[in-house]
């Protein structure tokens, strides 16, 4: 029988996308949805600007939105909430029982919460054992959207060799804004040198993610790495998906060949592999000059694959290479539900109202 689930902001760019990726889910369905008090009370159908490519699914349609507060009939939430809410909100449903698997920035970096991305790190859900919402309740987050990219190229090196040092420069696809996102003016035949708190979530989200667990259950821990990142965040002209050029200093200067077999060896663990949205591949290797590119490239393995290209030596550095990856599937609700298909195959997603 399947989970009931929650969509917290439904009627955002991100709740549509949970809500387009959720039909047909073979673990889970949709139950609830629930937004500001300007949507509350109406049917999703008219209280959401539908931007999906594919139709609104008829079983969400009809839903009423309810206000984003415990009550919902659901055994667990989804949340697309914008930064500006999800902290107090998020506490609330956890408080209140509900796991909380969540898109938001509020809660990453804290001690006992993961930020998981589940090929890198699933042992990190051990954390949720120290949180003290409820005696069901409990947070997991996903990255940011560029991090998430950028993260899972950077695995097989450090558990290969190490990583010493590392400078990304971002160009980053115009729906990480959200909707209506950048004013046209800003956005056409133009680049924007900047996107506000992107280059330090780079720099600090994916020390704490690559970071070795420590600990058992309440006593779990996570220590962030020490690693320097350099980043440079743009958002630039492009739909969909997220492209970072990438150099990194290795310990131990290995041959480019080496650099590369690490990569290519890169697969999700058994345990990750059988989730519904796991990609056959989560990280691609690919030799073109020309590739990735978002255009062709962006939805490979339904846009959770991750592409790695233009592998070369670095003159200042030891490797260059270009990571595309899909910043509002992989990068946000895929991610998300990626997470809570690991929490359910673990037995940490139990029915609230059995």
């Amino acid at each position: 029988m399947k989970l009931n689930v929650g969509i917290l902001g439904a009627t955002g760019a991100v709740g549509q996308k949970f809500v387009r990726l959720l039909e047909d889910h073979p673990w889970f369905t949709v139950t609830a949805v629930a937004a500001s008090e300007r949507s509350a009370g109406k049917r999703y159908r008219d209280a959401a600007h539908w931007i999906e490519p594919t139709p609104m699914p008829e079983g969400v349609a009809d839903l009423e939105v309810q206000l984003c507060e415990p009550g919902l009939d659901c055994d667990l939430v989804f949340s697309g909430l914008d930064s500006s809410v999800a902290g107090t909100v998020e506490k609330a449903f956890a408080s209140a029982g509900y796991p909380v698997i969540s898109n938001a920035k509020n809660h990453r970096m804290d001690d006992d919460v993961p930020l998981l991305i589940p090929e890198v790190n699933p042992d990190h859900v051990d954390l949720i054992h120290r949180q003290t919402y409820s005696d069901s309740g409990f947070i997991v987050t996903n990255p940011n959207c560029a991090t998430v990219g950028l993260t899972m190229a950077l695995k097989p090196m450090q558990d290969a060799f190490g990583i010493e040092a590392v400078h990304v420069t971002t160009m980053q696809a115009l729906s990480g804004a959200g909707y209506p996102g950048v004013a046209s003016l800003d956005a056409v035949a133009n680049v924007v040198p900047y996107i506000g708190g992107e280059e330090d979530k780079l720099e600090t989200e994916p020390l704490r993610i690559l970071a070795t667990r420590t600990g058992e259950g309440p006593h779990s821990s996570v220590t962030s790495l020490s690693i320097p990142i350099s980043a440079q965040c743009n958002r630039v002209p492009v739909i969909d998906g997220h492209m970072e050029c990438v150099s990194v200093k290795l310990v131990g200067s290995p041959s480019l060949v080496a650099i590369e077999k690490a990569i290519r060896g890169f697969s999700s663990p058994d345990e990750i592999s059988v989730l519904p949205s796991s990609p056959a591949s989560c990280l691609e290797v690919d030799h073109s000059d020309s590739a990735p590119q978002p255009r062709r490239d962006v939805h490979r393995g339904d846009g959770m694959t991750v592409s790695v290209g233009r592998v070369r030596s670095c003159p200042v550095f030891d490797a260059r290479f270009v990571v595309l990856s899909h910043n509002t599937i992989r990068g946000a609700a895929g991610g998300a539900i990626l997470n809570a298909e690991l929490l359910a195959a673990r037995g940490l997603l139990p029915r609230r109202l059995a």
